[in-house]
């Protein structure tokens, strides 16, 4: 008999509001690398996948205040990553170090104002981080499946 598990594998998705679908399908991808995934059905909600986290956005006419409300995002190399917003020109809060675990974190917003926590634990092990397609074909491409961006987002890597 299999043993039944009452304990959640991960997050599969969040979802948030967007007033402009493709506005967010584009920063998304030049920010988080993300790739865009058409759905099958005729839903409004914008699918994207970064590979190991997916995030949906559902088309509303006005946002709510959102805040204190937010997503984290760790990041890999945490100067690297600050240099790709300053080269994006997205402003971010200052930079504060925890010193109980020297980690780092900053905020930045969408462009709908969702607030999205940058995290760098200095002293974690990262799996690795999938590279995707450039911002404008990622943007462009959109893949069929969930499976398929990730397939895609891995072949990038490769290369």
């Amino acid at each position: 008999m299999t043993e039944m598990s009452d304990k959640p594998a991960y997050i599969h998705h969040v979802n948030f509001p967007t007033t402009n679908p493709e506005r967010t399908i584009e920063w998304y991808s030049k920010v988080f690398g993300m790739k865009y995934i058409k759905p099958k059905s005729n839903t409004k909600v914008v699918l994207m996948t970064r590979g190991n986290f997916d995030l949906h956005f559902t088309p509303v006419e006005e946002m709510d205040r959102m805040a204190p409300y937010h997503f984290a995002v760790e990041v890999e190399d945490w100067e690297g990553f600050l240099a790709h917003l300053d080269a994006l020109g997205i402003r971010h809060t200052r930079v504060i170090t925890r010193p109980e675990n020297n980690s780092q974190f900053c905020y930045i917003h969408d462009p709908d104002h969702t607030m999205i926590e940058l995290v760098f634990h200095a002293r974690r092990a990262y799996p690795p981080v999938r590279q995707a397609a450039p911002a404008a074909q990622a943007a462009q491409a959109g893949a069929n499946s969930a499976d398929e961006a990730r397939a895609e987002l891995a072949a990038a890597e490769s290369r």
